[in-house]
Parts: structure tokens; C-alpha cells; sequence
């Protein structure tokens, strides 16, 4: 069996610098845009990334703001297609990126539950035996039946991580969530990453946050202008992450 979860080659992508508006669809449909010299119309966020990720790591993505690293989660969950490279990945592969993103504000956080669980195919009668369980991990049980957008955004976050965790997926993917609720929580949810990998599931979170990753993370990586620029120890990642914050 092969032990490469995640394997990203040589993978670029650039955005449009005008990412909206009228006035940019207006240059798109006349052909202006293309005229525009290619390093004002674009802007590099990923510049040849190579990274592969065995089966059952957990590893850290740490950087300054603008760097990267969320770009790069969202091309390996293949929200985005690189413009460049490769992203190949082995097993069902679910993202948890920022607080409550993918919710419905309207409906109720169990039928939040419901309509995640259909989203990843999960049918009504799996989503329903797994539905007290991630209610009982969530600690929010007394507002499961209230709108979500009534939610403060810890209890948003409390409840994406325990749908997502309890999915049961092979590659998880976290961006900037695990700082997010009480320290019981947070050490509930270390706890539930770790049950996760010792079921060879793989792990890759981004944060900002060096005692998480330490605790966490077999390799750390720190990336910079949409690049890769450690090796994977995490001493060298965090040295990088400090000396940008200078």
C-alpha cells in the first residue's frame, strides 16, 4: 500500500490581482485585462511547492499573514486547481478552515450536523448515529437547536471541529481552528487528532501558534511568499517564524 497521503509537485498559482468587481469583469470580457503587463495582472501566491506528507503525520504549515499557507490547504482539498504542478491525494479529505465557514446561518446546529454529513455523503441514517456523539464533543447541547448564526464564534468553532473529526476522514486539514475554545477543549481536540492518526489518518494544520504545532506536529514547515523555505524541523521553523515577527 502506498504511505504518501499528500504529494504536491512543483505547484504554483497565481491570482488576479483584481480579484472583483464590475470593473474587472468589465477588462475580462474587452480583453484589457490581457494587456496589462502579466506582473501587474497577476500575483504569485504559490511559487513551486513541494511537499509530500506520509500516511499518519501530523504536520504544522506556519508563516506571516499573506504568505500562503491557506491557499496552499485549499489546493490540497482541491478547492483551488493549481495554475502549475500536481496535488494527488489518497482517501476522503475534509477542510476545516476558519470559524463556522461552510455553515448555514440559518439552520440549527443539528441540522448543520445533517447538511455537512450529506455534504461529505454520508447518508441520513450514518449521519444519525453519529449525530450525539458530535453533539456530545461539541459541549454545546443546549444550543443545538438554536440558529447557527446565534452562535458566538467559539461555539461556531466547537461544533465545525466536531462534525469534521467525527467524519472520520483520512487526511484532515485544519486552518487556524485548534486555538480556537477553552483549554478543555482544545485538549479534547488534541485527544481526538491523535485517535485520528493512530487510525492512519493524516493531518496537516496551519496556525500561528508554536505551542500548538509543538505539541502536535511530527514536521513543521515554514513558508514565506508562497514558498517553502524550512526543511520540515520544527526548531528551524520556528526560529523562521520568529525572525518575521521582528
Amino acid at each position: 500500500m502506498n504511505d504518501t497521503a499528500i504529494s504536491v509537485k512543483n505547484v504554483a498559482l497565481d491570482y488576479p490581482r483584481k480579484k472583483k468587481g464590475i470593473g474587472f469583469l468589465r477588462e475580462i470580457i474587452t480583453g484589457r485585462f490581457k494587456k496589462i503587463p502579466r506582473k501587474d495582472r497577476w500575483f504569485r501566491a504559490l511559487d513551486g511547492i513541494n511537499l509530500e506528507i506520509k500516511r499518519g503525520e501530523v504536520i504544522g504549515i506556519m508563516g506571516p499573514n499573506g504568505s500562503g499557507k491557506s491557499t496552499l490547504l485549499r489546493v490540497i482539498a482541491g478547492i483551488y486547481a493549481p495554475d502549475e504542478g500536481s496535488v494527488e491525494v489518497e482517501g476522503r479529505i475534509t477542510l476545516l478552515a476558519g470559524i463556522g465557514t461552510g455553515f448555514n446561518q440559518d439552520l440549527t446546529g443539528r441540522e448543520n450536523i445533517t447538511l455537512t454529513g450529506s455534504i461529505f455523503g454520508f447518508d441520513k441514517k450514518a449521519i444519525i448515529e453519529m449525530e450525539e456523539g458530535i453533539i456530545d464533543f461539541s459541549g454545546i447541547r443546549g444550543f443545538i437547536d438554536d440558529p447557527i448564526r446565534t452562535y458566538s464564534a467559539g461555539m461556531r468553532a466547537r461544533l465545525g471541529f466536531a462534525i469534521i473529526s467525527n467524519l472520520e476522514p483520512d487526511i484532515l486539514l485544519l486552518d487556524e481552528v485548534m486555538s480556537v475554545g477553552d483549554y478543555e477543549f482544545r485538549k479534547k481536540s488534541r485527544t481526538r487528532i491523535e485517535e485520528l492518526v493512530q487510525g492512519d489518518a493524516t493531518v496537516v494544520i496551519v496556525s500561528h501558534s508554536k505551542t500548538i504545532l509543538k505539541s502536535m506536529c511530527t514536521k513543521v514547515y515554514g513558508i514565506q511568499n508562497g514558498q517553502i523555505i524550512t526543511d520540515g524541523e520544527l526548531e528551524s521553523a520556528f526560529e523562521f517564524y520568529e525572525s518575521e515577527k521582528e
